[in-house]
């Protein structure tokens, strides 16, 4: 078993996600390669472990990686969005609820589907494999107007016009069908100065076509309220985002879930009865430090927010 990601803010994870029993449910949403579930195993000998990943590849790895811990585990081969949706566990509520919304490492080296713009790989970047549209349609029959806004919307990158123009451009001599071919055009579209910022300028058109290709922000907000309603009161719900696109979704539904009165602003009394359905528990994003950070460089985007449940909504 070949490991090549290490999982983001562990301490922290560990610190803020505390099983209020012995014998917690913990319900890890993106269980990649295990990393995060088996800190949490060896640490508490009665936990039982529910995890979660669309990848049937890393999903395999996870599972060899966890099977010294027997019927505690059970996985999932799915969707966050969907289990939430359609649970299958019963009454069964989880304890701890976690969130990495972070791409793995193995999905950069090892899945072999384009998510990296240093390697010369097919323009898929699906992570489950049954998903209709690949990077590769995007790119080759989007309209201009339309690809430069999902690459400016998604990615956040200022030169999304300049990047769509060019790329409409390649591809009216043949279609663009590898990373490495997206990449030169990119960096050949940018001036010459970006090209040697902090990040390689091909980023943020990766990480677009990434979330478009997968429906992420999607999925996101639509899980929240659900998995939020199935944790347990007095369970602990967190998530670790790695752009402003995730943490903001997460930063405003935690906040809404945080106010006592959800009644319009105008009005001048309250009229709903209404009462928290959570605490939060980091006022700030927690994020990595200069140590993590320096030792895995992929953690030095990464912000984590925890709430902890106090009532069950009313339907």
């Amino acid at each position: 078993m070949d490991i090549v990601h290490r999982p983001v803010l562990k301490d922290e994870v560990l610190e803020f996600l505390v099983p209020p029993k012995a014998d917690a449910l913990f319900i890890d949403c993106t269980v990649g390669e295990g990393g995060h579930s088996e800190s949490f195993l060896k640490r508490y000998p009665e936990l039982k472990l529910v995890g979660l990943d669309a990848d049937k590849g890393i999903l395999k790895v996870a599972r060899e990686r966890l099977s010294e811990y027997g019927k505690r585990v059970r996985l999932f081969n799915t969707w966050f969005n969907v289990f939430f949706r359609e649970y299958p566990l019963g009454g069964e509520r989880p304890d701890l609820i976690l969130f990495d919304l972070g791409i793995s490492v193995y999905h950069y080296e090892k899945s072999g589907r384009g998510f990296s713009f240093r390697k010369d790989e097919p323009l898929d970047m699906r992570l489950e494999e049954d998903l209709e549209i690949t990077a590769g349609d995007i790119v080759n029959t989007y309209p201009e107007e339309e690809l430069a806004n999902l690459i400016y919307t998604y990615g956040e990158e200022r030169y999304s016009r300049r990047i769509a123009r060019a790329i409409l451009r390649e591809r009216g001599k043949g279609p663009v069908v590898t990373t490495k071919q997206l990449a030169d055009i990119i960096w050949n579209s940018v001036p010459p100065d970006y090209r040697y910022g902090r990040i390689h300028p091909g980023t943020r058109t990766f990480q677009a076509l990434r979330i478009a290709v997968n429906g992420e922000l999607a999925r996101l907000e639509h899980v929240l309220g659900n998995a939020l309603k199935i944790l347990a009161v007095g369970g602990r719900l967190g998530v670790i985002s790695f752009h402003s696109l995730e943490d903001r979704i997460v930063k405003r539904f935690f906040q809404e879930k945080n106010k006592s009165c959800s009644c319009p602003p105008e009005w001048p009394i309250c009229k709903c009865g209404g009462q928290r359905i959570v605490t939060i528990l980091t006022k700030k994003p927690v994020r990595p430090g200069q140590e993590e950070v320096d030792e895995n460089a992929p953690s030095r985007s990464a912000r984590f927010r925890v709430v902890e449940k106090l009532v069950d909504e009313e339907q």
